[in-house]
């Protein structure tokens, strides 16, 4: 099926659409499936994609600027060499997916679900992650500095080696996560020793 820029496209099963040349600017697209399409290379631009499956596609060296995957299953999919810049990935499911080398700028993963995710040295930095899920997720030697992580849930996940410093965590991941090894700052020093129980006088 031919898409154009601008067009809107609803319930359908785009599995065999490939990246092309040109990049896709001002699509939107709801409920739509692009189960192991072949998306390597893909550039978006203010696109914007409402709970559409990714299942097993490749988005390996894609680039988004300023484009929504809201609500969408991304499982299985190949994202290695991806840039998202600006874009919101609130609600969006990252499953057992291959994500490194990926970059995040200035992006909202708000409510993302990243269990057991391998985010190993991954600048994470200034990332909205609220009530996102990392529970198990690998996050060693990551950049989170200035991240908010409030009300994360970071149930054993991996954070030895991460720079910590002017994120925000809740007393639950203070408690919850591997931080051994993990820099923070001052401030986080002392609520960590609240966290577990520590007066600090």
């Amino acid at each position: 099926m031919d898409q154009e820029d601008d067009g809107e496209y609803a319930d359908l099963d785009l599995s065999d659409v490939r990246a092309g040349d040109e990049p896709w600017r001002r699509r939107r697209f709801v409920r739509c499936s692009f189960e192991d399409a072949d998306l390597r290379g893909l550039v978006t631009e203010s696109c914007t994609f409402d709970e559409c499956d990714f299942t097993g596609a490749d988005l390996g060296d894609s680039q988004h600027r300023g484009s929504a995957l809201r609500s969408c299953r991304i499982v299985r999919a190949t994202l290695v060499g991806t840039a998202f810049r600006g874009c919101s990935l609130l609600g969006t499911a990252l499953i057992d997916c291959r994500l490194r080398p990926i970059t995040f700028t200035d992006c909202d993963l708000t409510l993302a679900a990243l269990g057991r995710a391998d985010l190993r040295e991954t600048d994470l930095s200034g990332l909205r992650l609220r009530e996102a899920n990392l529970v198990e997720a690998d996050l060693r030697g990551a950049d989170l500095q200035g991240a908010d992580l409030t009300g994360a849930r970071l149930l054993h996940a991996r954070l030895e080696g991460a720079d910590l410093r002017g994120a925000r965590l809740g007393a639950d991941a203070m408690v919850q996560a591997g931080l051994a090894g993990a820099t923070v700052d001052v401030e986080q020093a002392i609520a960590f020793a609240a966290a577990h129980g520590l007066r600090v006088a």
